[in-house]
């Protein structure tokens, strides 16, 4: 058993549960944009690259306190996965938005609604699961439900690119091929963030398993 938090280093769980806070506002502010016009989806765009600015803030914090810190709360590796996973969710989804906008991308498949929404969902458990961190406890429900998240977002990924492929109007023509490159970028984006949150819940599930 590692030797538990002193005050000076409670400010890790302060700012892992800043993450997490992150990591909902920019999973709805991605549903927004995805759900929005072609032509307001700019400003949701600069929106959800202002928090992953703020999520990049609370991630240098995180490890420039692991630099200095003589006692961390759990094992210093595991403590900067952790954050760099949290971290690789949020650039993820900020990509992803951005791919959308800066492609110019038009109308969105109805598989890209649902690939955020898992999104969202991982998002609101990640979150929700930070602060248990002090303690350890009710975490299992919480890895066990985002690897179950992931295995839909999967299912999901797999559905919408075949579906992309299968358009006949994709591959009718030069622009129709452009398209479905633009629309593939986008999705893989989505796809990866599912793998982030993934990589999140199973380093909890490590930290848990170390500590208990």
């Amino acid at each position: 058993m590692r030797l538990r938090l002193t005050a000076h280093n409670q400010t890790f769980f302060d700012l892992l549960a800043e993450l997490g806070h992150h990591l909902v506002t920019g999973a709805d502010l991605l549903a927004q944009l995805v759900g929005a016009e072609p032509t307001e989806r700019t400003a949701l765009a600069e929106g959800l690259r202002d928090v992953e600015h703020q999520a990049d803030a609370a991630t240098h914090s995180i490890i420039r306190r692991l630099n200095q810190t003589f006692v961390t709360p759990f094992d210093r590796d595991d403590l900067y996965d952790l954050t760099s996973a949290l971290d690789d969710c949020m650039d993820s989804m900020e990509e992803a938005g951005d791919i959308i906008v800066l492609y110019r991308i038009g109308d969105l498949p109805d598989g890209v609604t649902a690939q955020v929404g898992t999104l969202q969902r991982a998002a609101e458990l990640t979150a929700a699961a930070m602060p248990r961190l002090r303690t350890l406890k009710k975490l299992s429900s919480y890895w066990i439900e985002v690897n179950r998240l992931e295995n839909e977002a999967d299912r999901i990924y797999r559905g919408l690119t075949a579906d992309l492929f299968a358009e006949p109007e994709h591959l009718a023509s030069p622009a129709g091929v452009v398209e479905l490159i633009k629309l593939k970028s986008a999705v893989d984006c989505l796809e990866q963030a599912a793998d982030h949150f993934e990589r999140v819940a199973n380093v909890v599930e490590t930290i848990f398993l170390k500590e208990s």
